[in-house]
């Protein structure tokens, strides 16, 4: 909305104060400040407010509003006095106002930092928590505006207000003067604060996603009057399915006298329906599509399934027309599953809902998966189903508009029908909060993505999100700090995915190989070493083997206390007339189940070729039904074996796995049996590779829970090193007045002055533009010495001759001084500086940026060749823990050279990990430091120098992850 020429043209109406937020029973809304336009609305919203909620906001009796009073509340400038209105449909349902102050209550203006607020929300909207979405983003633009603190007064028996003030985590104190409460509320985010603002956000997204999934009621709109088309199969495949709720059919070219399609009513408009409706189907052409949500908006849907096409994937027009489509919805409260969507789908037996173009409905199952892509969700679907898969949800989005797998990850956190969260990305359009939340679902369950368009620098057509500049290798590192399971191709999720839902978690990489197959043993136990895992020589049951040798040998080695896991190889018999027996696959699964299910509780996988009914057979679990607690649970074994045998030691303390008698972090799918182990199912795969790589990924997944159960910490640096304040003060001064929006970049000198700040010193490099500034240099720091150039194209290049070290002597100093200009240049193109000789050492690079999309990222490798061709360079989230920063100098592929590679001495880790987290401490405390680089960083047996830095600083990029919970808008 634009403001009107009667408000102070001195504050343009903040158009950025605007947002759609979910509430907490699932529906939408939208903030925005209130305008002079709004007097109308303003009157019309007041006159539905109880009276009992009117004395609350006014402390009296007040039926009405007078014509000053709706000039006051509805004229602003949006500095000293700010209106925000909450609005569903375009009508007002809750509103807050603050007013500046000074410290005896009267108005005033900047510097006073104090307000006086007050909320007023209809009553048929209480309850949903309106008013604390509302103080969250009028607290965020108080402090836009220099307040840093509310004042209140609530009557004593407005308990929910007073609930709302109190919840909300802020510094605040409260006293009884005059028959009334007085709050005082410090605005400054707290760790509370944040914490109760992220759990709210979970709750409202988590139950705006199951509002989609289990409907009461089912309109779908555009069912052709013949067989046939988008429509027609959606409402056959949702009668097919058995959805336990209502269905409507809906078309604006029915016959007055139609009264039902393939059995349901059919109706003309969903306005004709005489009974609510929660969830719409939308399946008419991209013009039509506005009509249709109008009247599901009107009616009160509360979500949409939009499968019409011709949107962002059709271009620049299709962007425009998407953006307002979910305008359009979310003006009426309702989420939308699309554009350009396959459907969705919900097994629950209470529920039974296939609102998708998936002919029949899954098999129920524990595993819940998320696909931007059409054509990629039939596959999976297909896939799953032939491997005996069962699933919790399928959601397709197309083009995700709205609802994303951000918000499925809200779900499925606490959904206790899902195991296992699959999801096929193609963009990322929150990289930040999909990290934030794929962290702690993963804690409790795992979480498998496949990332397409990795290499593309684009995102997918129709896929109108921010495009994140920061390489593939790096997104998929910070997937793996967040806990998520990585894999390249649709066929590895799914193999991950199996093992996860039907195995518990490993405790450790030591496997143990079993038979009838010398040579398919060879190829398993040659596979488990490229994965990273420490296989056991494999042990051969010869082809002679029946059913009981195998079910036999299972059992020993899930005894084993130096074996975690289990790999079975099976080929078919030979009979006594020499031809192949496959036809005992299922006998065979029986006798592997038996040994499973009675032995120790590890992961048990399957390795067949042309085993006839084998990997069917053992996809056949024993039970379908819901742990006892899925919240505290995932996949895991959560009462095995006796402890084994530590496993191989690693550069990280690892937390030990879950014993008999320990508090369970996870549960095993399916319903345990009397010995308390899993009797789910087993998987098979066709191929060696293929069984390796799922349980390698589910032994990397489960050291990161060990380690998560015991998270690492940001170290305060208590010492005297690092001086925040006076920093700022610097950086405030390096940029400058009136900052360039592009940043700058900071002199060696400037670097040097701000990186000391947080206890990094740089060795001083002194210019040397001609032989004797060299000599004069060297003779103030002292030789040995180093002569290097700094010119861009030849800068760390020690390759190309641009620099000479260990020179002992003035005579050595002009002769490599002379040689240098010679080969490479004159010294105004060369720029020569002089530093004094570094301990020798292993030369490494320390890197932070901002990227605007992903946030500030630490990253590490060797100088030169190791991470410039090989890209060896590992990355982690700022701001890293201590094990942040000891994982990322262990994780690169090189890192053996820092540790006594070949019998050299160990280099100090100690010290560079310190380096880390002091760089790390930096960006994050200033976010105007958008890019440091440390290079190089000679990292000797005692102590580290840093022997060259450069450092960016530009104006501080939008923080949306720490501001107030708001729908994106892209």
């Amino acid at each position: 909305m634009e403001p009107t020429p009667e408000q102070s043209p001195h504050h343009a109406y903040p158009d950025h104060w605007e947002a759609d937020v979910v509430l907490r029973d699932g529906g939408t809304a939208r903030i925005r400040p209130i305008t002079t336009d709004d007097a109308e609305r303003l009157v019309s919203f007041y006159e539905q407010v109880s009276d009992e909620s009117k004395y609350y906001r006014f402390f009296a009796p007040y039926p009405r509003l007078s014509a000053r009073d709706v000039h006051r509340f509805t004229h602003h400038d949006y500095v000293d006095r700010v209106g925000l209105a909450v609005t569903i449909g375009g009508e007002f349902i809750a509103t807050v106002r603050y007013d500046r102050i000074d410290e005896r209550g009267r108005p005033a203006s900047a510097p006073a930092d104090e307000a006086e607020v007050a909320f007023l929300v209809q009553d048929a909207h209480q309850g949903r928590g309106v008013a604390s979405a509302l103080l969250e983003h009028i607290a965020a633009v108080a402090r836009e505006r220099g307040i840093r603190r509310f004042a209140a007064e609530v009557l004593p028996a407005n308990n929910k207000m007073i609930k709302v003030f109190r919840d909300a985590g802020f510094t605040q104190q409260r006293s009884f003067e005059d028959g009334s409460v007085h709050l005082t509320l410090d605005l400054e985010p707290t760790a509370e604060s944040l914490a109760v603002q992220r759990a709210r956000e979970q709750r409202a997204e988590a139950r705006s996603v199951q509002r989609l999934l289990a409907p009461g009621s089912v309109a779908v709109v555009g069912v052709g009057r013949a067989p046939g088309g988008v429509g027609r199969t959606v409402l056959r495949n949702l009668l097919g399915s058995g959805f336990t709720g209502r269905t409507y059919a809906v078309n604006t070219s029915f016959p007055e006298d139609l009264d039902t399609v393939e059995g349901v009513p059919a109706h003309r408009s969903v306005g004709e329906i005489g009974e609510p409706v929660d969830l719409a189907v939308v399946a008419v052409p991209a013009d039509r599509v506005p009509e249709a949500v109008a009247e599901c908006g009107e009616h009160g849907v509360q979500g949409l399934v939009v499968l019409s096409a011709g949107y962002a994937e059709r271009g620049a027009d299709g962007r425009e027309r998407q953006r307002e489509l979910v305008r359009q919805a979310r003006s009426y409260g309702m989420r939308i599953i699309g554009p350009n969507a396959f459907g969705i789908i919900n097994t629950s037996d209470t529920v039974r809902l296939n609102a998708s173009l998936a002919p029949e409905l899954p098999k129920a199952g524990r595993i819940g998966l998320f696909t931007q892509s059409g054509a990629i969700g039939i596959a999976l679907l297909s896939g799953l189903h032939r491997r005996g898969a069962g699933l919790s949800a399928f959601i397709s989005a197309g083009n995700r508009a709205d609802v994303s797998g951000n918000d499925f990850l809200q779900y499925w956190f606490e959904d206790q029908g899902t195991d296992v969260a699959l999801l096929y990305l193609e963009s990322l359009g929150n990289p930040r909060k999909f990290t934030r939340l794929a962290r702690r679902t993963a804690a409790v369950k795992p979480v498998v993505v496949v990332k397409g368009a990795r290499h593309s620098g684009a995102n997918p057509p129709g896929h109108a999100v921010p495009v994140s500049r920061i390489p593939d290798a790096t997104v998929s590192a910070l997937m793996r700090q967040a806990g998520v399971i990585r894999v390249d191709t649709v066929t590895e999720m799914v193999d991950a995915g199996l093992l996860l839902a039907g195995q518990p978690l490993p405790d450790g990489p030591r496997v143990a190989i079993l038979g009838n197959s010398e040579s398919l043993g060879l190829l398993t136990y040659d596979a488990c070493l490229a994965e990273g895992l420490r296989p056991r020589p494999p042990r051969d049951l010869t082809t002679a083997a029946g059913p009981g040798d195998f079910r036999d040998a299972l059992a020993e080695a899930l005894a084993d206390r130096k074996c975690d896991a289990v790999i079975v190889t099976a080929i078919p018999w030979v009979g006594e007339n020499g031809e192949a027996e496959t036809g005992d696959g299922e006998v065979l699964a029986d006798a592997l189940r038996e040994a499973a299910a009675t032995g120790p509780a590890k992961p048990v996988a399957v390795v067949h070729v042309e085993m006839g009914g084998l990997a069917q057979a053992l996809a056949a679990a024993a039970s379908t039904a819901a742990r006892p607690d899925a919240r505290t649970a995932g996949p895991g074994p959560l009462a095995p074996s006796p402890a084994p045998e530590p496993p191989a030691p690693s550069p990280v303390p690892a937390v030990s796995a879950p014993r008999s008698g320990d508090p369970a972090p996870a549960a095993t799918p399916g319903e345990p049996d009397v010995t308390g182990h899993s009797a789910g199912r087993i998987p098979a795969y066709p191929a060696a590779e293929r069984a390796v790589r799922a349980l390698a990924e589910a032994v990397k997944y489960a050291q990161w829970r060990r380690q998560a159960a015991a998270p690492g910490k940001v170290p305060e640096f208590l010492d005297d090193t690092i001086d925040e304040h006076r920093t700022a003060g610097l950086i405030e001064t390096l940029l400058g007045p009136d900052p360039d929006p592009r940043g700058r970049p900071l002199t060696h000198d400037e670097a040097r002055e701000l990186l000391a700040r947080y206890g990094v010193a740089v060795r001083s490099a002194l210019p040397a533009p001609d032989p004797e500034a060299a000599v004069a240099a060297a003779a103030e720091l002292g030789y040995p010495v180093a002569l290097k150039t700094t010119a861009p194209h030849l800068r760390h290049r020690a390759d190309l001759g641009g620099v000479r070290l260990d020179l002992a002597n003035e005579n050595a100093l002009r002769r490599s001084y002379a040689e240098l200009t010679d080969l490479l240049g004159s010294p105004a193109e060369l720029r020569p500086v002089v530093q004094a000789m570094a301990p020798r050492g292993v030369d490494t690079v320390v890197r932070a940026s901002i990227d605007a999309a992903a946030g500030a990222v630490l990253s590490f490798g060797l100088a030169g060749a190791p991470s410039e061709l090989l890209g060896d360079t590992a990355h982690r989230l700022v701001p890293a823990t201590d094990r942040d920063a000891a994982e990322l100098i262990r994780s690169i592929r090189a890192a053996p050279v820092l540790f006594g590679w070949r019998g050299a001495a160990p280099a100090d880790t100690a010290a560079l990990e310190e380096l880390l987290l002091r760089v790390s401490r930096l960006v994050d405390d200033h976010p105007e430091v958008v890019s440091v680089t440390l290079e190089p960083v000679v990292v000797a047996t005692q102590g580290l120098t840093v022997l060259g830095a450069s450092v960016r600083l530009a104006p501080p990029p939008a923080r949306g992850d720490l501001g107030p919970r708001r729908l994106p808008s892209y």
